[in-house]
């Protein structure tokens, strides 16, 4: 039994629980969790649906400009697809673009679930949501989390096959956009920010609109734009996502109160409160609760959170599950890469943090 089926064999066994729990009257807690999983499945619909239809006419209409200044300096193309998160339409225009199936899969699947989640989610997302007086110590956090970025999709590709040198010249663009996003959150942060809430809320709009033709299409049986994917596939692929949740929630439930010891001693060894650890963990599964906890964490924390959410954002749910339903040889690249950035950007955060606090900055 490979590595891949143990997880699933756990996630089903997270699934009977959850449900079990459900039939009882949510006892003990994990019914909730079972319903919060499939419940999910509505936001995540309206997030992706849209794009998901819409990717092959955006890889048309990118095809023409992306493939011959990619290829000109030997990239594949699909990396392009990693400007949007895994389940926001990364993947299939990643897939669509590709001229190597393992680059398009890579892209995909473990660079989209970091860069694209990064990009047109957590710092959009987290920097409109928090209160401003918040604002600083995440926004230290998304520093350390883009400084450990590399780290996450060198585990990510080597663990799914790639060398090191394949890994180096593919991400090469995304070793820069990340440098300027660097240099834009340090310098100009307020103009950056907007900047990237711009081009999230552009994403909405589009996918919106991709879902509103889909729908006609499905409902009328008239096809009017005939590179649009199926409705079909597309909600196929998100009520796979939400059936893994439905057992990945309760699990990670699970897991976080048997850890509970284990997290209680890292919070006392590191100085943060229970609130940073427990959004920290959350953060594993979904990003918006960990998000609205932040308010509730200490400074350090808030900063460790941010540095956390980069590569390991949604980890434990949706991007597993998408992995799932599209790639699921390649669920322990997605977590081994998530995982091994998250926690050097825990480390890098407890560094910069501990830096601050010895000059008396951070507390100040």
């Amino acid at each position: 039994m490979n590595v891949n089926m143990i997880l699933m064999c756990l996630i089903a066994v997270g699934a009977i629980l959850g449900g079990a729990d459900k039939i009882l009257g949510n006892r003990f807690g994990l019914g909730q969790k079972f319903d919060d999983g499939f419940l999910l499945m509505g936001s995540m619909a309206l997030s992706m649906t849209g794009i998901i239809c819409l990717a092959p006419m955006l890889s048309a209409l990118l095809g023409g400009v992306i493939c011959p200044v990619f290829s000109a300096v030997g990239i594949d193309p699909a990396m392009f697809g990693c400007v949007l998160a895994i389940d926001m339409g990364g993947y299939q225009l990643a897939m669509d673009l590709a001229q190597n199936l393992e680059i398009g899969r890579f892209s995909g699947i473990i660079v989209s679930s970091m860069f694209g989640c990064t990009l047109v989610f957590t710092i959009p997302v987290g920097m409109s949501v928090l209160p401003e007086e918040d604002r600083p110590f995440f926004l230290k956090g998304l520093l350390a989390g883009l400084i450990s970025l590399p780290a996450g999709l060198f585990a990510g590709g080597l663990f799914q096959g790639l060398s090191f040198a394949t890994i180096i010249h593919q991400c090469l663009p995304i070793f820069l956009v990340s440098a300027v996003l660097l240099m834009g959150l340090i310098c100009f942060p307020d103009r950056t920010i907007r900047l990237f809430s711009g081009f999230a809320r552009l994403i909405q709009v589009i996918a919106t609109v991709g879902l509103m033709i889909a729908a006609v299409q499905y409902i009328t049986g008239v096809t009017f734009w005939p590179n649009l994917a199926s409705l079909d596939d597309a909600m196929q692929i998100v009520g796979s996502i939400a059936i893994v949740m439905l057992g990945s929630l309760p699990l990670a439930e699970l897991i976080r109160r048997c850890l509970a010891g284990p997290f209680r001693w890292i919070s006392s060894k590191t100085g943060i409160n229970d609130a940073s650890t427990t959004g920290i963990i959350v953060g594993t599964i979904t990003v918006m609760p960990a998000l609205a906890m932040v308010r509730d964490m200490d400074p350090r924390g808030k900063v460790l959170c941010g540095a956390f959410l980069v590569c390991g954002a949604s980890a434990f749910a949706a991007h597993m599950g998408f992995a799932f339903s599209t790639q699921p040889d390649l669920i322990l690249p997605l977590l081994g890469g998530k995982f091994a950035g998250a926690i050097l950007g825990l480390v890098i955060a407890l560094r910069m943090t501990k830096l601050e606090v010895d000059d008396g900055i951070l507390f100040r």
